[in-house]
Parts: structure tokens; C-alpha cells; sequence
């Protein structure tokens, strides 16, 4: 049985499932064009994963190699061995996710849409290190946190725009296009987005 975030995700007021693009009003550097998958939201918070955002010089055969999960170079793929380990925000960074396709699922996954599913444990690792993994996967460590109320407060503050988290965008191989691909996708030129945008 899979396991169920505590989350409102057929409530409109909430944002599961959903993207959020920092806008320039964004004041934490740390968010700076950031792009953020919402996977849970709810009256008492929310928390999601920063999906742009790589570890400098971390790949993830570094990663298996240090948990002692050697990878079976015959059946990982290239794509897999090298991708980059993201930074999935400032909270919980020794906290990791894998966000990946619904072809891979253990009792702990959760599945957050049609296309996208979400597993956090070491022995999900070591399937992916055997080569067992799914079709489209990222890792991710630590997480963005919002108290309760926080993040619809920097919404209204045009602090982030919201957006409809296809698989293709969530797992864009170009990290520094990602941003730029979500904000045109809502019919939005990134270069007119200013801080006055939405404040009349």
C-alpha cells in the first residue's frame, strides 16, 4: 500500500502537485529562479523540492558510492550514474527524495500525479544502483519548508507564480532553462517580468 502525505490534494486552494516559479520579487537569494514542486500543501503548511538547483561537483555514482551501493555499470545507465544530485532546499539537508516516473514503486512511494511519484528511502537506492530504477529520476537533498499560511502569504506578494508540473519541465535535463521554459509556458516573457508585475 502506498504511503499518503498528509495533504489536501483535490482542494483548489491548495497547490499539490503544482510548480511554483520564483519571480523577481522573490527577496531570498536562495530562491533566486528557483523552481519548486509543490508536494504538499495544506492549511498547516507546505513543503516542496527545488528542482533546478544542482550540487556543485556531486553526481549521483558519488552519492550510491559513498552509501556503499556500488553501481552495476552493465545494467545503469550513463544518464542515470552522472546526473547531477539536486539541492532540493535549505531545510533537512542530509534529507533525501527521489522524484521520479510512476514505473518504479516501493510500499513508502507516494504517487503525486499520473506522472510523477515520490520515494524517500536508502533501499530505493540501492534498487536504482542494480539498475532496477524508473524511466525519468531525480535526487534531491533537503527540501523547502512554509509555516502555516506563509506560502499563499508570498503568493498574494507576487513572490512566486504557479504552474502545471508536466514531466517533461520537472525533469528538463537543462537546469538553467528550466525557469525560463515554466514562466513561458504560462504566456509569460521572462525579461518583462518585473517587481511591479500584478501590484496595481
Amino acid at each position: 500500500m502506498e504511503k499518503k502525505l498528509k495533504m489536501t490534494g483535490h482542494d483548489e486552494r491548495y497547490l499539490t502537485g503544482k510548480l511554483l516559479l520564483a519571480t523577481p520579487a522573490m527577496g531570498d537569494p536562495r530562491f533566486e529562479r528557483a523552481v519548486i514542486y509543490v508536494c504538499a500543501h495544506d492549511s498547516k503548511g507546505a513543503m516542496g523540492l527545488v528542482i533546478n538547483k544542482a550540487l556543485a561537483e556531486m553526481r549521483f555514482e558519488h552519492l550510491l558510492g559513498e552509501l556503499g551501493f556500488e553501481p552495476d555499470g552493465p545494467s545503469l545507465t550513463p544518464e542515470t550514474r552522472f546526473m547531477p544530485v539536486m539541492s532540493g532546499g535549505p531545510v533537512e539537508t542530509g534529507r533525501g527524495f527521489l522524484l521520479h516516473s510512476p514505473d518504479f514503486s516501493r510500499p513508502e512511494t507516494v504517487r503525486m500525479s499520473e506522472a510523477l511519484s515520490l520515494t524517500g528511502t536508502v533501499e530505493a537506492l540501492k534498487e536504482i544502483a542494480q539498475g532496477k530504477g524508473p524511466r525519468d529520476i531525480m535526487f534531491l537533498l533537503g527540501y523547502a519548508g512554509w509555516g502555516a499560511g506563509q506560502l499563499d502569504t508570498e503568493i498574494k506578494q507576487n513572490s512566486w507564480l504557479v504552474a502545471e508540473a508536466a514531466s517533461a519541465l520537472v525533469f528538463e535535463k537543462d537546469l538553467e532553462r528550466k525557469w525560463s521554459l515554466g514562466i513561458t509556458g504560462l504566456g509569460v516573457d521572462p525579461a518583462q517580468l518585473s517587481l511591479e508585475q500584478g501590484r496595481a
